[in-house]
């Protein structure tokens, strides 16, 4: 009877990864919601608006690949952004497939009440240099891995 219940050790909630990996990214994402309503962003359109302070003009395509978005979930995301104001969105000279993503001078400045918001999530986590490197190197070991 004993081996029986063994078999069924890996269902046990306590020896899944994924499951410690989602309740930390669901806590993380708690943890930003009060930073990101003073500026008015989703957690999608605060790291949307990440590729794009740091891209300034990008195709969806690339965009997508950027936050590992598929363009159903991008698109709503997208479409809020401009209409407030921080993006554009327009088909490219070059290729009219292409839907090219554009930053506005307001989506700029959005970036200076956003400044802070990382060194806050920060000192929530509390692990040092050397263990948030650790982790970020593991955890898109991970990704690259599964996909």
């Amino acid at each position: 009877m004993n081996n029986k219940k063994d078999n069924y050790d890996p269902l046990k909630l306590e020896n899944q990864l994924c499951f410690p990996l989602y309740a930390c990214s669901k806590e993380i994402i708690r943890k930003y919601k009060p930073y990101l309503d003073d500026i008015d962003l989703t957690y999608t359109q605060y790291i949307t608006m990440m590729v794009m302070w740091d891209k300034k003009s990008v195709n969806v395509k690339t965009l997508g690949e950027c936050l590992f978005l598929d363009s159903g979930t991008l698109t709503p995301v997208l479409k809020k952004l401009e209409s407030k104001g921080y993006i554009t969105r327009e088909r490219s000279e070059k290729d009219e497939r292409n839907l090219v993503v554009s930053i506005t001078d307001s989506g700029m400045k959005l970036r200076d009440k956003a400044i802070d918001i990382p060194q806050k999530i920060g000192s929530c986590v509390m692990l040092t240099p050397e263990e948030a490197k650790i982790l970020y190197n593991l955890l898109h070991k991970i990704i690259g891995n599964v996909r």
